[in-house]
């Protein structure tokens, strides 16, 4: 199979290259140099968060709130199981357990009804992974975790430029990550940030982000000593992924634009579609504004979906699908339980395909991909 058109096509947007190569004549290319601070300043100044730290992934700032969260054997984080690996893994490697909820039909986030069902003794945190850059109900979530004492941590990883209320994704609860992964709508190849809502873990998540200890005081001269504190580990990105992501801050209102442009085309483009009842399109609550990261199609059936997905990438166009649930997979049932059955998850994972979105595709590649799939929906849906 000739690939025409592909999923991701990382793109460079600006100053990308000269930002780089400012940071090897400045004879700095590890972490924590000038780069990396106007990227924390940006990410602060944008969210409003108290204190924003760049990681080296999504996964790792993940990894830091688990950290944050004094986890002990047993105690136990709902997550949905409509989500990445890492949401889980996080915290079972704090030997945490994750508890498997289900998601909502219609924005495929975090059933906020089913939360409360999973609570037990041992429930510590609730994870709200954004899907598809669409905010998942957070007054609600919030208010389920201030009545039985739980933080919120948002995986915001696909949620940079979106809001909830007007207020942008991975800023509302405790803790949020975010994700710069090259098939991310901001990147730097691998990275991501963590931000620290909650004034109380600011001070210590700096020390964990610096390997356990104050470094980063000890450099502002708030210590005159640099020693270990506490746990922590490597999470820094170097300069360099961090001159590429500051290039790409700079031109992040021309992106979100550009990729909302595409994610309209292919909506209106389907909308004869969903109204045969041959797909479902993706639903946006009006209280949400969402940042255009993926477009998804939701077909009638698995068999529809694997007939859909062998006739398009035959045509050369690389759609893909989504997540295994969780609950559902060797490691779920290992480390995990799920809470009831999830029939919308399950559900979902076998019937979305996520087309092809990024910077740069034509005109002719959207219509490509469009009439791909009025083409192989109508062999397929009958």
């Amino acid at each position: 199979m000739t690939i025409k058109i592909p999923f991701n096509q990382p793109t460079i947007v600006g100053r990308e290259y000269e930002y780089m190569k400012a940071a090897v004549d400045a004879r700095h290319i590890s972490g924590n140099g000038p780069f990396t601070k106007r990227c924390h300043a940006w990410l602060e100044t944008r969210t409003g968060c108290c204190r924003a730290l760049l990681t080296h992934s999504c996964t790792a700032a993940l990894e830091m709130s688990a950290l944050l969260l004094d986890l002990e054997a047993g105690d136990e984080v709902i997550v949905p199981s409509f989500a990445f690996v890492s949401t889980a893994n996080a915290f079972v490697l704090r030997r945490a357990v994750p508890v498997f909820v289900d998601i909502r039909p219609d924005t495929l986030n975090v059933d906020e009804a089913l939360i409360e069902r999973a609570i037990g003794p041992r429930t510590r945190a609730v994870v709200a992974l954004h899907y598809a850059g669409v905010g998942c109900e957070m007054d609600a979530i919030e208010r389920i975790a201030h009545r039985h004492g739980l933080v919120v941590v948002e995986d915001a990883a696909q949620g940079i430029m979106a809001k909830y209320r007007d207020r942008p994704l991975g800023s509302i609860g405790q803790l949020g990550a975010l994700s710069f992964h090259e098939t991310k709508n901001l990147i730097s190849g691998e990275g991501g940030a963590l931000l620290v809502n909650d004034s109380r873990y600011a001070d210590r998540a700096e020390i964990l982000w610096e390997k356990g200890t104050n470094r980063s005081q000890f450099f502002r001269g708030q210590t005159d000593k640099y020693t270990w504190l506490d746990l922590g580990s490597s999470y820094l990105p170097s300069e360099l992924n961090a001159a590429f992501l500051q290039a790409q801050f700079e031109e992040a209102e021309r992106a979100a634009a550009a990729r909302m442009r595409i994610w309209q085309q292919y909506h209106v483009a389907f909308e004869p579609l969903e109204r045969d009842g041959v797909l479902r399109r993706p639903i946006v609550p009006p209280h949400c504004r969402h940042n255009a990261h993926i477009y998804y199609v939701l077909l009638p059936s698995l068999e529809t979906r694997t007939a859909v997905l062998a006739s398009i990438r035959s045509a050369g166009i690389d759609a893909v699908f989504h997540y295994v649930p969780l609950h559902s997979s060797p490691a779920g049932r290992r480390f995990g339980r799920a809470s009831g059955e999830l029939p919308v998850t399950t559900n979902a994972a076998d019937r979305l395909i996520r087309l092809p979105l990024w910077l740069g595709m034509t005109e002719e590649q959207i219509e490509f991909v469009v009439d791909g799939i009025r083409a192989a929906t109508r062999v397929a849906v009958r």
